[in-house]
């Protein structure tokens, strides 16, 4: 093995860096050439199917199977002219990853002949094996029956020679069986609730927005090293090893100069991005040794959990192109900092504002400051539900340890707007909500349209904090689907604010003015929601103790963090909204126990695999050494001088003995 070792050294020593050229010289002509999108569509469909498909993409009304035939000739067309022979539908299913299953364009023709053939019915609806995938228990062998159903909202892609359609899947019976169908469940709820509150400052929105901005981090290694870890191929992890004697204590690599081979490798995924639509934006080295980021342009939250999937299983392959390997798992080396996957999500309406914007006017900053309030008194109601969202096998060895956020949510606002909240709180509504001689609303909580994007301090241990125009959602795992944690939070917001809305008719409808109506609420909702608000250190013991007292959720187990998802008043929120059932809320957390469990035990079979055939031959083998030395010593010298000499070899025997007794005997 050591031999092995020095040889994979030397083949590493000897990787250079790939010679890679950009498709055109500039982004913009080659960005999203393999996506079916709306400049392909107006070339592809009629004038009509256009309108009916960009309206159905926009406002979510249903496309009937005419409208599919349609939309088919034409996907069928373009993919064709790009060199594809096969179609799949890809969904995401309750595993790690995605799913897809090619079928070739070709049908009978009759006389031993074949011709290319995609109808509406292909693009609309397949039927995968349902009773192969985790279902918690909804899918027997014997009722294998599940469909796959096309998202227009998310646009078809070529892959190779492979035309990817994205989709929903769900059981025979209906229940959804990924991660999709849920979260666009929840951005359609929070949609109609938002859209609902922003009618109280302007009749013209239409619509509300759920966007999604994600960072992930990931770690490279070299191909040569990797396939000498047996660990990390099957885990992901290095179970066992020595740490460095410099690995990130000098803080030299953050933001440092990025090494040549792996400057390679990001252009690479970067070109193999922008032909796919990805918007990536940002790249640079990471705290730890070999780890480093990707980080794309935000989009709407649906697009965007795509997109980081796709960037996903871009990133392994185009890696393998670079002798790399990426890991994606939250914590692969022990002593050094793990990987995270920071979700920036917002709210914005079709009239162009961004909800998390201060407003200009007084008007616009009661909105602003109604949509921040909502949303923090969501996050404090289901702060459970949020952790369980990312908790799993590979992200609890991160969350808690000093380079993450703790395993306890809470939200950072800043100073400045946590003195206005304070303002807020002590104001009665005639003191804050005034009209001048002109009937102008005067807003007296203090100056928030002086807050600017930058006056809002960055806490590093706070896993929700507000950051100028969003919320940055730190917990999430780099390896993990952020749809988990968007569905629970766009739930969670959604809820908020039907309550919220629901309470200001209550008060507009018993003659209260419709200003001071949404400040006394909000008044009240930044009192109620206090507790979840922390602007201190959440790696100390005393935030620990602090927020146990506030009544926020400490548990650290993961499969008990499950348990929040089956509370009464949380499946009343998810069955209320439409988001999931109570027999889809059980089945997944039968799934998550299930991975969880099989997790643990992968990584344990392999940990003892690696001690009896790698770790106990080695230490058997020092060990004979150790004993042919100690003879050779008990033939050479006198026996008090041989004591001397041996004394400490020969506790080492027994040492190595005890700790090999021990290992087998686990």
């Amino acid at each position: 093995m050591s031999s092995l070792r020095f040889h994979l050294v030397k083949e590493a020593f000897s990787h250079a860096p790939v010679c890679v050229k950009a498709p055109e010289k500039r982004t913009s002509d080659y960005f999203g050439m393999n996506v079916f999108n709306r400049d392909k569509m107006s070339k592809y469909l009629s004038k009509e199917t256009f309108k009916i498909v960009t309206d159905a993409i926009d406002n979510g009304t249903p496309l009937n199977r005419d409208i599919a035939s349609h939309v088919a000739a034409g996907m069928k067309m373009w993919a064709m002219e790009m060199g594809a022979t096969h179609y799949t539908h890809w969904f995401h299913p309750l595993t790690d990853g995605t799913a897809e299953k090619h079928d070739s364009f070709i049908e009978h023709a009759g006389k031993g002949l074949v011709t290319e053939e995609f109808e509406g019915k292909l693009l609309a609806q397949q039927e995968p094996d349902a009773s192969s995938f985790p279902s918690g228990g909804i899918r027997n062998t014997f009722e294998a029956r599940g469909y796959t159903a096309w998202d227009p909202s998310s646009p078809a892609f070529i892959v190779d020679d492979t035309l990817c359609i994205p989709t929903i899947f769900i059981s025979y019976t209906g229940e959804a069986l990924d991660y999709k169908t849920p979260l666009l469940r929840a951005l359609a709820a929070v949609d109609k609730a938002a859209s609902e509150t922003c009618r109280f400052f302007d009749p013209a929105v239409k619509k509300v927005q759920s966007n999604l901005g994600w960072e992930q981090e990931y770690f490279l290694v070299d191909d040569s090293l990797y396939c000498a870890r047996p660990d990390l191929m099957l885990t992901g992890r290095t179970l066992m090893g020595h740490e460095s004697a410099k690995n990130q204590q000098l803080e030299d690599h953050y933001f440092g100069s990025i090494p040549a081979r792996v400057a390679a490798f990001m252009k690479d995924l970067e070109f193999e991005g922008y032909k796919l639509g990805l918007p990536l934006k940002t790249r640079h080295n990471e705290v730890a040794p070999n780890q480093f980021e990707l980080a794309p342009i935000y989009e709407e939250t649906n697009l965007a959990v795509d997109h980081n999937l796709l960037v996903m299983d871009v990133m392994h392959r185009v890696a393998k192109r670079h002798n790399f390997r990426v890991l994606m798992h939250e914590k692969p080396f022990a002593g050094i900092n793990g990987s995270g996957k920071h979700n920036n999500w917002s709210l914005s309406t079709n009239t162009g504002v961004n909800l998390f914007s201060p407003g200009k006017t007084a008007e616009g900053n009661l909105m602003f400051v109604t949509f921040l309030v909502n949303t923090l008194m969501a996050v404090y109601k289901n702060n459970a539900v949020l952790k369980a969202s990312i908790a799993s096998a590979t992200n609890e060895h991160r969350l808690g340890a000093n380079e993450a956020p703790p395993a306890i949510i809470s939200a950072f606002l800043g100073t400045q707007l946590t003195q206005v909240l304070e303002k807020l709180e002590a104001s009665t509504s005639d003191e804050a909500i005034k009209f001048d001689a002109k009937g102008v609303l005067h807003l007296n909580v203090g100056q928030i349209p002086e807050l600017l994007l930058d006056n809002t301090d960055r806490n590093r241990t706070s896993p929700f904090a507000f950051t100028g125009n969003r919320f940055e959602f730190r917990a999430i795992g780099s390896s993990a689907n952020c749809a988990s944690a968007m569905t629970a939070l766009n739930t969670a917001v959604a809820a908020q604010l039907v309550e919220f809305n629901a309470e200001v008719n209550k008060r507009i409808a018993a003659g209260e003015k419709k200003e001071k109506a949404l400040f006394a609420v909000v008044r009240e909702y930044a009192k109620q929601s206090k507790p979840i608000r922390f602007d201190g250190n959440g790696y100390c013991d005393e935030w620990k103790a602090e927020a146990k007292e506030r009544g926020l959720d400490c548990e650290v187990s993961v499969p008990v963090q499950y348990d929040a998802y089956l509370k009464p008043d949380v499946v009343k929120m998810f069955t209320n909204l439409g988001v999931l059932t109570d027999k889809e809320l059980h089945a997944r957390n039968e799934v998550k126990w299930e991975t969880y469990t099989k997790k643990i035990q992968i990584e344990a079979r392999v940990l003892g695999d690696l001690a009896m055939n790698h770790i106990i031959p080695v230490a058997t083998r020092y060990q004979s050494s150790l004993l042919d030395n100690v003879y050779k010593l008990k033939n050479l010298y006198e026996p008090s001088k041989f004591e001397r000499l041996a004394s400490e070899k020969l506790h080492l025997i027994e040492e190595i003995e005890g700790y090999v007794d021990a290992v087998q005997t686990m």
